[in-house]
C-alpha cells in the first residue's frame, strides 16, 4: 500500500478525490438518517440542481458509497441509501465539518485579507490608432 499523497495510486489520494466533489460529502450526510428519494435530498439539501444531484448520486453509486434501489409500484420508486462504505466516511466528513466550524473565521478573515492586500487589476490598455497600424 503506498502512503505517499503525491502519487497518484495513493489510497489517501483515493479519499481526497472524494471530499473534493462540492456536493459528495453533503450528499452523503444528507443520508446520514436513511434512505431517501432524489426528490427528498433535494429538498433535505437545497440549493443543488436536479441534473447535479444525479450526477453526484452516480457517483457516489460508483465509488460503493451509496445504494440505488427500486421500489415496485406504479409509479416505480427509486431511493438511495449509504452503503456500510458510505456510513464509514461519515466521521471523516464530521471531523472536516468540525475543523471547520473551528476555524472557519479564520479562514475567512485570511482569505478578506488577502483580498485587501492584493493591488486592484489594471484597466486594459487601449491601443491608439498608430499603436494598431504598428501592431498590423
Amino acid at each position: 500500500m503506498t502512503t505517499d499523497a503525491f502519487l497518484a495510486d495513493c489510497r489517501a489520494r483515493l479519499a481526497f478525490d472524494l471530499l473534493s466533489h462540492t456536493w459528495n460529502a453533503v450528499v452523503l450526510c444528507a443520508l446520514r438518517d436513511g434512505p431517501r428519494r432524489p426528490v427528498e435530498l433535494r429538498e433535505r439539501i437545497g440549493g443543488i440542481s436536479y441534473k447535479v444531484l444525479t450526477e453526484t448520486l452516480r457517483r457516489l453509486q460508483s465509488n460503493g458509497l451509496v445504494d440505488r434501489r427500486v421500489r415496485p409500484g406504479a409509479p416505480s420508486r427509486v431511493e438511495y441509501r449509504l452503503t456500510a462504505l458510505g456510513r464509514s466516511l461519515l466521521a471523516p466528513i464530521d471531523a472536516v465539518g468540525a475543523w471547520a466550524f473551528e476555524h472557519g473565521d479564520e479562514v475567512m478573515a485570511a482569505q478578506e485579507a488577502t483580498c485587501a492586500a492584493e493591488p486592484p487589476s489594471p484597466p486594459p490598455a487601449h491601443r491608439t490608432g498608430q499603436q494598431l497600424s504598428a501592431a498590423s
